[in-house]
């Protein structure tokens, strides 16, 4: 194996199924002076399992900022060639190493990619849902407020949406997306996947919210969820359809409410039932 000097090697790991680590992957850890990992007790088992002596050092969320520019001046002085890798995955996609590989271009240290593994294009890629335009969010906020602003602000997004979530949030999360962008907006959930137990739901955002709700499985593991974007604009007669609930729940209720009752009926954008609930008041 032909290793540059000096050099950061991005290698991709397994997100479950071992078989997914592809020959080169393992032999430029094998290859390399050193590998940067999230957990060293973890990584070690994949090592330890394709016959990789390696030494392992830390690099974490905690430490990343502290050590990035040491590593890398080791690697420049010394002419050392590192990896990094994350506990599972492409490291950088929702994991650390954007401070060191960062660093290390600023450095003059070659940065390598070895693609591999990634739960982001795996989840797509069996989705069903569009996927020549896509946008990844990541974990959302964990506060129930700042997630809430945060998917209003992509209620109009017309991608499919790509998240990656906790297991123990999921149910929350699935109902702040109900809120922000309809009841009847097409979702998928896949957990575990490339594992034994890899599960795939599909259906609206109000119907996944009732089968994982009652399935005790559904939040446990490793999760990612996607969301067809946007429906274009609504034609006039859809608009008309609107305003005229609208109006009869305006008379009856207050805004909110009404804006979610008429979300979840027409499965229109909830941005734009909004305004259109805003613009009815102004002609009031």
């Amino acid at each position: 194996m032909s290793i540059e000097r000096p050099a950061l090697y991005v290698v991709a790991t397994p997100i479950g199924n071992l078989g997914d680590f592809g020959p080169r992957a393992a032999a430029v850890l094998g290859a390399v002076d050193r590998i940067f990992c999230e957990d060293t007790r973890h990584s070690r088992r994949l090592l330890d399992h394709y016959g990789i002596t390696t030494a392992l050092e830390p690099l974490h969320a905690h430490n990343e900022r502290r050590v990035a520019g040491q590593l890398v001046a080791r690697m420049r002085d010394a002419g050392e060639a590192c990896a990094l890798i994350s506990d599972a995955g492409t490291p950088l996609i929702s994991d650390p190493g954007y401070v060191l590989v960062s660093s290390a271009l600023d450095a003059g240290v070659a940065v390598r990619a070895v693609p591999g593994p990634s739960a982001l294009i795996a989840a797509l890629s069996i989705s069903g849902l569009p996927t020549d335009r896509f946008v990844f969010e990541g974990f959302l906020p964990s506060a129930a407020g700042a997630r809430a602003r945060r998917l209003a602000a992509l209620a109009d997004e017309p991608r499919t949406l790509v998240f990656y979530e906790a297991p123990h949030r999921l149910l929350a999360m699935l109902a702040d997306l109900c809120e922000a962008f309809g009841a009847g907006r097409t979702a998928v959930v896949t957990r575990e996947l490339s594992k034994r137990f890899e599960t795939v739901y599909r259906g609206t955002l109000q119907a996944l919210l009732g089968t994982l709700g009652e399935d005790p499985n559904a939040t446990r593991g490793e999760l990612v969820v996607l969301v067809a974007g946007a429906p274009p604009l609504a034609a006039d007669a859809h608009e008309a359809e609107i305003d005229r609930l609208l109006g009869a729940l305006l008379a009856e209720t207050d805004q909110r409410t009404a804006v979610r009752v008429v979300t979840r009926l027409t499965g229109a954008r909830r941005n734009a039932v909004y305004r259109r609930a805003l613009a009815l008041a102004a002609d009031d």
